[in-house]
């Protein structure tokens, strides 16, 4: 399959929030994540588009999926990618994140990706070094490659975005996930319902121009899209839930509260779920419903177009 190698031009140098791209941008970005969506399905998955070039992925916070996705997305494209073992670095012997990027500097890359514990970590990073930095999570801030992902998901599925109704469910309080989903699908023209318990609701919510609900049932009802979150318990200073199960009951997704969605809506989760808890097993391995398996592989090929795009910046 032939890709076209020509430079493209983006308004931004850095992929660090979905609140610093044009709408022109995103759809830049979409349009040539389809392109390898076909490509990742083939026998012959290798290109050279980033043949020469170095990148590497920086995570100090552990992340199966998206660390083995953008590798996998950098080698697919012919990149030399090194994912640094953060656990064994000088990171851990006191080294600060200004520190690092210096050193990393001076090795010369093209792209760096990071993961960081900490809001705004990738834009510190970013003011640091020569190259494209492309933020792979940092703290409670964004996740802008995973609302990208989840973004073409809905448009191979649904065709559109615009005048969807999209419920995000969940844990809003402490999800990256969540607010790049809401400022992108607010940009291209949703209708976002906010579905929490009042004390994982952020207080300034209603800001963002979405509508809130902590009856999961009326928040889900006449939706499209209904999208899970992972409670983030790592990020939870106190205890927030009086236990799973009630957590289930009341913010679990089950059939008697996805009943009250459209009937052709699909089910999202950005992963990894826990399930019992965020949402019924079957629900989750539907295979009429559930397109969250599809995340994950639409996920390379979005990342694939960041990094292939950002490079040439």
């Amino acid at each position: 399959m032939a890709i076209n190698n020509n430079a493209i031009k983006i308004s931004q140098k850095h992929l660090l929030g979905i609140q610093d791209l044009s709408i022109s941008d995103v759809k830049l970005i979409l349009d040539e994540a389809k392109k390898f969506i076909s490509l990742n399905k083939s026998k012959n998955k290798k290109l050279d588009i980033l043949r020469g070039k170095t990148q590497i992925n920086l995570f100090f916070e552990p992340s199966t999926r998206t660390q083995s996705s953008f590798e996998l997305a950098g080698k697919r494209l012919g990149a030399d990618v090194m994912s640094m073992n953060i656990t064994n670095s000088a990171i851990k012997k006191g080294e600060t994140l200004i520190d690092t990027a210096m050193t990393l500097n001076a090795m010369h890359p093209d792209i760096i990706v990071v993961r960081h514990q900490d809001s705004g970590a990738s834009n510190l990073l970013s003011q640091k070094v020569n190259c494209s930095v492309l933020n792979a999570g940092d703290g409670r801030r964004e996740h802008p490659t995973q609302a990208l992902l989840d973004a073409l998901t809905i448009i191979e599925k649904k065709k559109k975005i615009e005048g969807l109704r999209i419920a995000i469910c969940g844990d809003i309080l402490h999800s990256r996930v969540a607010r790049s989903n809401i400022f992108l699908l607010n940009m291209l023209g949703a209708e976002v319902n906010i579905v929490a318990p009042t004390n994982l609701m952020p207080k300034d919510i209603e800001k963002f121009g979405v509508k809130t609900f902590s009856n999961m049932k009326e928040g889900v009802k006449d939706c499209d899209i209904v999208m899970m979150l992972r409670l983030q318990n790592e990020r939870m200073s106190s205890s927030f839930l009086s236990s799973n199960r009630e957590y289930y009951e009341y913010y679990g997704l089950t059939p008697d509260k996805l009943e009250k969605a459209k009937k052709d809506a699909i089910i999202m989760h950005p992963g990894p779920m826990n399930r019992g808890i965020e949402i019924d097993t079957k629900l989750a391995d539907d295979i009429n419903k559930s397109v969250i398996k599809e995340q994950v592989e639409l996920g390379v090929a979005v990342r694939m177009a960041c990094l292939k795009i950002f490079c040439e910046k």
